[in-house]
């Protein structure tokens, strides 16, 4: 809907049909370079495990090379987000404002978005520069820093793109970017001393986030105000950047992503609710039970309840009106549903939280394959709860909607069996020590491809196939473009001792591990009302584990409590994005959507409650197979 906005403005601003062409040239490049990108992360370790066991030889610095396209995923991706006008933000007046008032605050919040963003690109740019003299080697001949430039580039082409959004006119942007520069200049030519102007600028951060500067913005701003004040290298923000998209076990996230995306946009959807639905649909709230199964199942695998509400919403609510549920009690049931698989495999905040936490847990006791038998128990529990939710608000005048069919669930579930199967591949490879996480998410990806392209052929190879990876590699981009300016500022509280501080404050205040528990979820509540799940993973996790740590809190239950709020927080304004898009895929007002919600969010705290003080529904899976 957005590239369709763009696309019609920028006809309006560029009479010449030759710029709209070479446009889209470029769109169709930057499209086509992402989906190679994504398919040679799949294709790559699965070719390294063949050729190491056929002919034993691989490819040199194959698991560098997954690592290092991860950032050219996370850069791209978020270039074409800020090309599509998609990028994440945290507040909802934009879309609340009208004429000038909303070209005003466009105009602002771009500026300054630009501003923020061009430092980041000059930050990068001395990254590189310092990494050029090292000469060390990434693959055949190539040199890291070659690699590394990715980021300048990407940072450069992101303003840009800020700054054309900040108006529909030349003449705006123009202004936009006079505004930009003029904000560099007051950073870096002010006779006052930054340290008396961190405040200023927070303050000034803080209404260009309001107005709607997008949430990369926001923390990336944060951590470049704090270092400039007290006279830090603003480079170490991309470093951390860099290090953290080519961790080791980041690659899983778009490969799960990519699996998730090829499910949501082929058939599967449709074959899977036929499933629910001829073994639960026939019985009294069984409608319910199929829409929170369904909603559950993709959630899991594109970590993106939004995709879900989208892809699942127009199936779903005519099956539920359709059962005599009312509006209002199928639209909270469908927004509150589309965040149930957060806490099931293979689910990106499960693999962040494990990536986020392992680094800062010296036992090593946090892993990707903990968190996710961690999630199973939690998982399963807000699943039956609004299940049961959904079965008292159906009607009360019959206990049954039909008999059930023996030959229809066969024949629905013979027609699903191989979606039915992906869940079971991507555990048994991961679990069965065949695979590494990352090799186990190629497999997934790869078996999801096949299936939806060459054996259902809901997908066409050359049509479909390309647009869906290109979806998939723009949600994880922005996702990504947020994690790695959060980080730079986390490491900033790190270094400044904010943790350990922390941990001594509220040791000496609160003494009792329950009552830090039920601290910890009114602050974690909060925080779900005030940032995404993804930056929420890497600003707080790192505050939060000693704390679990000081008062003997199992940390992958600490994670899943976490997780659990989160997951909350997706239910609740202002960036309670579930809201917004059930919003606008049922046609409906954002209160009106919350209003219906409200039960939902009742019943999930209610299980969030379960979670924290019963954690042996967390513990136990991980125990047992550790044994």
């Amino acid at each position: 809907m957005s590239s369709a906005v763009e696309i019609s403005t920028e006809r309006q601003d560029d009479p010449l049909p030759e710029a709209a062409g070479l446009r889209s040239w470029l769109r169709q490049g930057e499209d086509g370079l992402l989906s190679f990108v994504l398919v040679t992360m799949m294709v790559l370790p699965l070719a390294e495990i063949v050729l190491r066991k056929l002919f034993h030889f691989g490819v040199a610095n194959s698991t560098s090379i997954v690592q290092h396209l991860t950032l050219f995923v996370s850069i791209l991706g978020g270039a074409m987000a800020a090309r599509d006008g998609r990028l994440l933000a945290m507040s909802p007046l934009p879309t609340l404002l009208k004429g000038k008032w909303k070209s005003a605050a466009a105009l602002i919040s771009g500026s300054a978005a630009a501003m923020i963003t061009i430092f980041l690109c000059v930050a990068s740019a001395q990254f590189v520069l310092s990494e050029r003299p090292t000469g060390n080697i990434l693959a055949y001949g190539v040199p890291f820093w070659i690699v590394q430039c990715v980021l300048p580039l990407g940072y450069g082409l992101i303003a840009w793109r800020l700054i054309r959004h900040a108006s529909d006119k030349w003449k705006g942007r123009i202004v936009a970017a006079l505004l930009s520069g003029a904000m560099v200049w007051l950073a870096l030519g002010s006779p006052i001393a930054p340290s008396k102007m961190v405040w200023f600028a927070l303050v000034a951060l803080l209404v260009a986030t309001v107005l709607g500067a997008p949430v990369f913005v926001t923390l990336g701003g944060i951590a470049l105000i704090l270092f400039w004040g007290d006279d830090l290298p603003i480079a170490s923000i991309p470093l951390d950047h860099y290090r953290l998209v080519t961790n080791p076990s980041l690659p899983t996230i778009p490969l799960f992503t990519l699996a998730g995306y090829l499910l949501a946009e082929g058939g599967a959807s449709k074959r899977l609710i036929r499933v629910f639905q001829a073994l639960v649909g026939q019985f009294r709230g069984g409608p319910a039970i199929v829409t929170a199964l369904a909603c559950a199942f993709f959630t899991s695998f594109t970590g993106a309840s939004g995709v879900t509400i989208l892809a699942l919403g127009g199936l779903l609510m005519p099956v539920l009106l359709a059962a005599r549920y009312s509006e209002r009690s199928a639209l909270g049931l469908l927004t509150g549903s589309g965040a149930l698989g957060l806490l099931f495999p293979p689910s990106l905040p499960l693999i962040l939280y494990a990536i986020i936490a392992g680094s800062h847990v010296k036992s090593g006791g946090v892993t990707i394959e903990r968190m996710f038998l961690g999630g199973l128990g939690p998982g399963i529990l807000l699943v039956f709860l609004t299940a049961w939710w959904g079965v008292r608000q159906g009607p009360k005048d019959q206990k049954t909607l039909g008999s059930f069919d023996w030959s229809e669930a066969r024949r629905a579930l013979w027609e699903a069996k191989l979606e039915l199967l992906v869940p079971v591949v991507a555990l048994v490879v991961l679990f069965g020590g065949f695979a590494t996480p990352v090799e186990a998410a190629a497999v997934t990806a790869l078996y999801v491809f096949i299936i939806e392209v060459f054996v259902h052929r809901d997908l066409k190879l050359t049509k479909d196939v390309p647009r869906v990876l290109a979806e998939c590699g723009l949600l994880v981009g922005g996702v990504l473009l947020i994690l790695g300016v959060a980080l730079g500022f986390t490491n900033y509280l790190v270094d400044a001792q904010v943790p350990s501080k922390a941990v001594d404050w509220v040791t000496q205040t609160i003494h009792s591990k329950y009552a830090f528990l039920f601290v910890l979820n009114v602050l974690l509540l909060v925080v779900g009302c005030l940032m995404d799940t993804y930056s929420a993973i890497v600003v707080i996790v790192p505050l939060l584990v000693p704390l679990g740590a000081a008062y003997g809190i199992d940390p992958i239950h600490l994670g899943i409590i976490f997780l659990a709020n989160m997951e909350l927080g997706l239910l609740t304004p202002t960036v309670g994005i579930n809201i917004f898009l059930s919003s606008y895929r049922f046609g409906k007002p954002v209160l009106e959507v919350t209003r219906a919600v409200i039960p939902m969010q009742l019943v999930l705290l209610t299980g969030v409650l379960l979670i924290t003080y019963l954690p042996f529904l967390t513990t136990w899976l991980p125990k047992w197979f550790g044994r």
